[in-house]
């Protein structure tokens, strides 16, 4: 039985490629291939062939590593319990007006995440899906506190098994143009369940109940489905 399980663990730990990344790294395998080659038969001298090969390879590398996908169990009990939807740094965490949805003061946890963390995102809590909206709007340094408000995002709402209402924002960066949202209104939802996938570098805000416990700080470094951000009442 210990023998399974130590197994079975290794294998979840075990890191894929995320969906949203395979048309573009395919797309981008080719493009670089069909680089190379042409300066590799074009060009006499092999200088600028080794050249442009290592900065295809680096940015390669950087593109597989942004769209990497490990599989997390959160594997604790999750009543009242809220998680990191994103890996990434926590760039704001107090009390703010929500004026989009909850029309009051709300507990604002935000996740800022860089070019180098993992860009999937899961559901910060258990329940059901009770509204789901994406709103265009500017592409402001993500980090900025009027991202929040002005920037194109998504909003979903969650309301947990003991009625409580939980907020997550995709927000996109000054890079990131995309966001891609899975959540559908009426449906179930999971921590452990991917929520969507922001493209390039952005960030995910998580709008709480006043009274919820923060159980991070500022500036503090997440790892989504597993980091405890806050506790509910």
């Amino acid at each position: 039985m210990y023998f399974f399980t130590m197994n079975r663990l290794k294998k979840l730990k075990k890191i894929r490629l995320h969906r949203e990344g395979t048309h573009i790294l395919i797309l981008s395998c080719i493009l670089l291939l069909a680089l190379n080659t042409a300066i590799f038969f074009g060009i006499e001298s092999k200088l600028p062939f080794y050249i442009v090969l290592g900065v295809s390879l680096c940015l390669y590398l950087i593109m597989v590593n942004f769209f990497r996908c490990p599989i997390r169990l959160f594997g604790q009990d999750t009543e009242k319990i809220v998680v990191a939807p994103a890996d990434g740094r926590i760039v704001v965490c107090e009390e703010v007006d929500e004026y989009e949805y909850f029309h009051d003061k709300r507990l604002m946890i935000s996740i800022f995440m860089d070019i180098t963390n993992v860009h999937a995102n899961w559901y910060p809590v258990d329940g059901v899906v009770k509204k789901v909206q994406h709103q265009n709007g500017n592409f402001h340094k993500a980090f900025l506190p009027k991202a929040s408000t002005e920037n194109e995002r998504s909003m979903v709402v969650i309301e947990t098994p003991e009625g409580i209402e939980v907020m997550a924002r995709q927000i996109a960066g000054a890079v990131a143009r995309r966001i891609v949202t899975y959540a559908t209104e009426g449906e179930e939802c999971y921590i452990d369940e991917h929520m969507g996938f922001i493209k390039f570098g952005s960030r995910v805000d998580v709008y709480l109940p006043v009274g919820s416990e923060p159980c991070v700080k500022m500036g503090q470094r997440t790892v989504g489905n597993q980091t405890i951000i806050a506790k509910l009442k």
